[in-house]
């Protein structure tokens, strides 16, 4: 019988690729994973933030970097301005502080419009992979390796799986929408 745990491991790679796309998003709270995508010119090696310097939390809405050396302040500075991260750092020498500003209640909605639009794309990629185990189904049925009913019983764990991984995206994008909307 044709085994769907390779289907099943696809749709939990696209799970989490969509799971830590909702790390990188904003709401409200300051999170260190928005800097998980920024790189910092170290010695001419395009290197995360979080590998050179040690970042902190200290208020709802603050980051604190606090590069290893000083010399990579003006470095992660300019990284920061570069990115889409839309706040400016400020430097006082030792450490960089970002702080975030309150969210808007327009700039709440874009978010969870982004929200919702990311997981629409995680349900298709969900989809794609039912269609390509779909199509693996009847070329194994064509080629005499499975019967008609063993096609007919692997089509339908495929749909029940997807149907589980498909509520998984929804629950987790209604839970990012509340938290991007909650002030």
């Amino acid at each position: 019988m044709q085994d769907i745990k390779i289907y099943e491991d696809k749709m939990n790679k696209s799970l989490d690729a969509l799971l830590n796309d909702f790390g990188t998003i904003r709401a409200g709270r300051a999170n260190p994973h928005v800097l998980d995508k920024i790189k910092v010119d170290y010695y001419g090696t395009p290197t995360p933030i979080q590998q050179v310097g040690n970042i902190s939390v200290p208020e709802p809405r603050m980051i604190v970097i606090q590069p290893w050396e000083r010399s990579l302040l003006k470095s992660i500075s300019k990284a920061i301005q570069m990115s889409e991260l839309g706040i400016n750092p400020t430097n006082d020498g030792n450490v960089i502080r970002l702080v975030f500003p309150e969210l808007t209640e327009e700039r709440r909605k874009e978010l969870a419009k982004d929200v919702k639009k990311k997981g629409d794309n995680a349900k298709v990629a969900m989809r794609n992979i039912r269609r390509d185990a779909n199509d693996a189904f009847k070329k194994m049925e064509k080629a005499g390796d499975i019967s008609e009913d063993e096609k007919a019983e692997a089509e339908e764990r495929i749909q029940k799986l997807t149907d589980k991984m498909i509520e998984k995206v929804d629950k987790a994008v209604e839970n990012k929408t509340k938290e991007v909307m909650t002030v």
